[in-house]
Order: C-alpha cells, then sequence, then structure tokens
C-alpha cells in the first residue's frame, strides 16, 4: 500500500522508520503548509467580517413595536409643530402691532422651523424602518456569510491534507522521501504492508494442486520461527506455468506448476515479507517466499 498525499510540496516532518509498525490514524508524514495556514488565516477573516455584517444589517431592521415606538414619536413632534405654528402666528400678530421686538419674532420662526424639521425626520425613520428591501439585505448577508464558511472549511480540509495518517494497521516497508526531499501531487512518500495484504506464494505440481482446495488450512515453518504456523488458501491458479527461474524446493523441480496463494493466520501475519518458509502439504512440502 502506498502512502502518499494529494497535493504536492515538500516534506517537512517524517514520522516513521523502515520496519516500524503502525496503527491506522498513526502520523506518518506532513508536507510544509505556509501557504495554507495563511489561506486559512484569511479565511476567518473574511466569515468574521461576513457575520459582522449580517448582524449588522438584522440591527438595522426594525420590529413592528420599534415602528410604534416612531409613530410615537411623530405624533408628539407633530403637536410641537402645531404649537409652533400657533405661537409663531401669534408672535406676527404682536410684532406688527410693535408689543415684541423683532428678536422674540425670530425665536418664534426658529422653534417653527426646528419642530417641523424633526416632523420631517421622524416621517423619514418610519418610511425607511417599513421599506420591504430589508429582508432581501439579510437574505444577501446571510448567503454572503454562508459562502464564507464554506470557504474557511474549505481551506480547513486543504491544510488537513497536508498532515498524511497511516490509512490501515501494518509494516513501513520503505521509506521514498525524507524532510527537506519534494515530493509531487499523489507521489508515495512510504510503502506500508497491511497484514490483510500478507500472503504466501508456492507452486505444486498437478497431482497436489487437485488436492488442495481454497479456505483449506495449511502449515508453515521457517528457521527461528515460533511453530505452529498456520496459513489459509486464498486462491489456486487454473492455469499451469513453467517453474519459476528461482525457487526452493525440497524436491525435483516440475516442467509445469501451478501457483498457490494463502493468506497467514495469527502469529503467521508477523513473518517478513520475502522471508523463505516451508509449506507443509502433508507428504508435500515446497520451500516459498512470502
Amino acid at each position: 500500500m502506498l502512502v502518499g498525499s494529494e497535493q504536492g510540496g515538500r516534506v517537512a516532518t517524517l514520522s516513521v522508520e523502515e520496519g516500524d509498525h503502525v496503527k491506522q490514524g498513526d502520523p506518518v508524514f506532513v508536507l510544509e503548509s505556509e501557504e495554507q495556514d495563511a489561506s486559512v488565516a484569511a479565511a476567518k477573516s473574511r466569515v468574521q467580517e461576513a457575520e459582522a455584517r449580517l448582524a449588522d444589517v438584522k440591527a438595522e431592521v426594525q420590529r413592528p413595536g420599534e415602528i410604534e415606538v416612531l409613530e410615537a414619536s411623530l405624533a408628539q413632534a407633530q403637536a410641537m409643530l402645531q404649537q409652533a405654528n400657533n405661537n409663531l402666528d401669534r408672535a406676527r400678530a404682536l410684532f406688527d402691532k410693535g408689543w415684541i421686538t423683532k428678536a422674540q419674532l425670530d425665536d418664534a420662526v426658529a422653534q417653527h422651523d426646528r419642530d417641523q424639521a424633526a416632523v420631517g425626520e421622524a416621517e423619514k425613520r418610519i418610511t425607511a424602518a417599513k421599506l420591504p428591501g430589508r429582508s432581501d439585505m439579510i437574505d444577501a448577508a446571510a448567503a454572503n456569510a454562508e459562502a464564507a464558511r464554506h470557504a474557511l472549511i474549505e481551506a480547513e480540509k486543504n491544510l488537513g491534507k497536508r498532515s498524511v495518517v497511516a490509512p490501515a494497521n501494518g509494516t513501513v516497508e520503505e521509506v521514498y522521501f525524507r524532510p527537506g526531499e519534494v515530493v509531487k501531487e499523489g507521489q508515495a512518500v512510504v510503502a506500508l504492508l497491511p497484514p490483510r495484504n500478507l500472503k504466501v506464494r508456492f507452486f505444486v505440481a498437478e497431482p497436489v494442486r487437485a488436492s488442495l482446495q481454497v479456505d483449506q488450512s495449511i502449515s508453515l515453518s521457517c528457521d527461528g520461527c515460533p511453530p505452529d504456523l498456520h496459513a489459509k488458501i486464498s486462491f489456486i491458479a487454473r492455469d499451469a506455468e513453467f517453474t519459476p527461474p528461482v525457487i526452493f524446493s525440497r524436491e525435483q523441480r516440475e516442467k509445469l506448476v501451478f501457483l498457490v496463494e494463502a493468506r497467514p493466520d495469527g502469529a503467521a501475519t508477523e513473518l517478513t515479507a520475502g522471508q523463505p518458509i516451508t509449506v507443509n502439504l502433508g507428504p508435500h512440502q515446497q520451500m516459498v517466499r512470502r
């Protein structure tokens, strides 16, 4: 099983060495990620800005109760304007008779103008609060915030791809790249051999093949290995082939043989890939390599 990254880059750290046993999810290697770190930081900033804008737009929308308050303020402003109108009419009459000064008349005019402006401002606030476009502004701001959050998720995913973990339990068979070296997208950094991929491959003659069947248990042995090693036959070739150029056998080579594969069980899964072993098939024995 070749373990690489969906992205290319320079290897920053390597957490395994050849021969190490790893479990699924254990760290294997990390690629340099300055660019991806910056992308995540920028995406987080955009999310904060978009959410702040959404909060501002929502705050600008007036609820029904708030509109009632604005209408009450308008009524009060209109009452004050009416009073200012009356006061201005009275001041003009008194000024014409010479009973008040020009400055007093100017004060009455100024008060009238202020009250009239207050009424206009109150009317504008009510009109703005009732604008139907406010809901559209909220929808647009919400969509922008959602897009920013989605972009952040994608940026974090890209950053996560810089750290590669073991996809399965297994043994590190080979390390192809080390820290400081550059790998391409999809290029393997290490080779991992999961227990399920271990198999014993051996060759038998036609008479022996006829006595074998898939799922049959066979015995294994090797120098320095524990006793009672077993495997189950998982594949029996239908077609014969010539004896491989290099094959270990205690019997005379046969001209045509059949490939048989078996998967180790129990303690046999600890055998090393390429290790010569003996397959015990009753009266038949074959020296093979796993």
